[in-house]
């Protein structure tokens, strides 16, 4: 038992040198990879030309061609530059991702509409809503009526697409209001709205 103390306080009074040794190494050794260890602090957004003289080259720009985590439905034709209607053109030919609306999408779509499309081109889509108010709102030119008028009957989805995320004419852009789904449910739904307003239209016609 005697021994086993000894030892004890043998090692309790080596621990207590070593730990008030000023030869204890206080600094860390050289780092392999600095810069992996290390990170360096970027501002989002902020002007970062000044770094491509030490060789770095970054922009804040992902890589083109590229689609962010989380992200869906690219639509790979940008806005067009002033003046240029080539994308507004070419839009025409783009599919819509969607198909159909399920009970449950229509439902969400309609919400979407009376949002964000609703103040303008009324519940009804007839271009008559509290912003127009029948020419007695706040709003003196009449916006699109978009069931009842072949033009924008006609329209193709890609191009109502381009409209609605980019702005055209007195509209302006809703891609910060709707994601890309959101903005497809929408056209969706406006689409289903004047299939079934033709329709409506034919069966008032044959029953005269």
């Amino acid at each position: 038992m005697k021994k086993f103390y000894t030892i004890l306080l043998a090692v309790s009074g080596m621990t207590a040198f070593v730990a008030c040794s000023d030869e204890v190494k206080r600094n860390p050794n050289d780092v392999y990879m600095p810069d992996m260890a290390y990170s360096r602090a970027y501002e989002t957004y902020s002007d970062h030309s000044n770094l491509k003289d030490s060789g770095i080259n970054y922009t804040n720009m992902p890589v083109a061609g590229t689609i962010a985590r989380g992200e869906e439905m690219p639509f790979h034709l940008a806005k067009d530059k002033q003046g240029d209607t080539a994308n507004y053109t070419a839009s025409k030919l783009e599919k819509s991702p969607i198909d159909s609306l399920s009970k449950n999408d229509l439902v969400e779509a309609e919400r979407l509409y009376l949002i964000n499309c609703g103040i303008c081109h009324g519940t009804k889509l007839d271009g008559n809503g509290p912003l127009y108010k029948g020419g007695d709102g706040p709003y003196p030119a009449k916006p699109a009526t978009l069931v009842g008028d072949k033009k924008y009957e006609a329209m193709p989805v890609g191009q109502m697409y381009y409209s609605v995320t980019y702005g055209k004419n007195l509209m302006g852009s809703y891609a910060s209001q709707l994601n890309r789904k959101q903005r497809w449910q929408v056209i969706a739904y406006i689409k289903q709205k004047q299939a079934e307003g033709k329709a409506a239209t034919k069966e008032a016609v044959a029953t005269k």
